[in-house]
């Protein structure tokens, strides 16, 4: 395991999870959940990408007026939101110049550099489970995920700050970010990590946050893009040896975490997840 990652350890030290579905017709059921672990088994999703990389699509996102509250997760180790330290300074990209931005592949402010990878269009739609799904416009989502390597910047690449950026919600209630197929480290399925905030000002700081979740990929496109895009034979051993069902983060399920997934190696994919909030 390579040491930008505290892998289950410090997952089963921090985790706590809390999943409540509603229902479209105003019917509610909560549901809390506890689980943990991590490989390459099956999810609920049907994979239409083949190994050669054509395209297709993948995943199940809410349908209009039928969502449900995000799962609430970790925000694990490496969040750089202001609620952990690096090497005693805390560190928080919120607070950096330049932290408002679509295309997050570059490093931005003090920094250079660019992360390379399966290119990917990212499309977070925001609602209220609390207004029949109504789209939420002006508010703010900060993501952040691992390069290609499976390295998370400032803290495993501590010269760069590639990989992280916010969007505010436009009237669609849509956060769009350019970004790259994150790579698959050991101890975790690939997966996004997502910061839901009330506006562009108060995404200053994890203090401010309204929701903490993750997006997961399909199975089935992470074996296309790890078996056939250059940069990431790492994440083929890793992946080898992980899945849903041992994962510690979605073990518990994947329903309301699991991104559609169109497109191909070549061209790059559109990776889409509904969050919903209840406000």
């Amino acid at each position: 395991m390579d040491d930008h990652d505290k892998g289950l350890a410090h997952d089963l030290d921090t985790l706590g999870r809390r999943r409540v579905l509603l229902g479209s017709a105003g019917l509610a059921a909560a549901t809390l959940l506890s689980a943990w672990g991590c490989g390459g088994g099956s999810d609920t999703a049907s994979d239409s990408t083949s190994a050669s990389g054509s395209s297709g699509s993948s995943g199940s996102s809410g349908s209009a007026g039928t969502c449900a509250v995000s799962a609430e997760e970790t925000q694990g180790p490496y969040p750089a939101d202001g609620s952990n330290t690096i090497d005693g300074t805390v560190s928080n990209a919120l607070a950096l110049t330049g932290i408002v931005r679509s295309d997050i592949t570059t490093s931005f402010g003090s920094m250079s550099g660019t992360a390379g990878g399966v290119p990917v269009t990212l499309e977070l739609t925001l609602v209220n489970v609390n207004s029949s799904c109504a789209t939420l416009d002006g508010y703010a989502i900060y993501v952040w995920h691992c390069s290609r390597e499976g390295v998370y910047s400032l803290y495993g690449a501590t010269d760069q700050n590639w990989l992280r950026g916010v969007q505010p919600t436009d009237a669609s209630g849509v956060a769009t970010f350019t970004t790259i197929f994150p790579g698959c480290y050991s101890g975790r399925m690939p997966h996004i990590h997502i910061e839901v905030y009330r506006s562009e000002t108060t995404a200053t700081s994890y203090t401010n946050k309204l929701k903490t979740t993750q997006l997961a990929f399909p199975t089935g496109i992470c074996t296309t893009v790890y078996g056939t895009a250059s940069g990431y034979s790492a994440s083929v051993a890793n992946f080898g040896q992980i899945s849903f069902a041992t994962d510690n983060v979605f073990s518990d399920g994947t329903s309301t975490e699991m991104a559609t997934v169109t497109g191909n190696v070549t061209d790059g994919y559109t990776v889409a997840l509904q969050i919903g909030i209840s406000v």
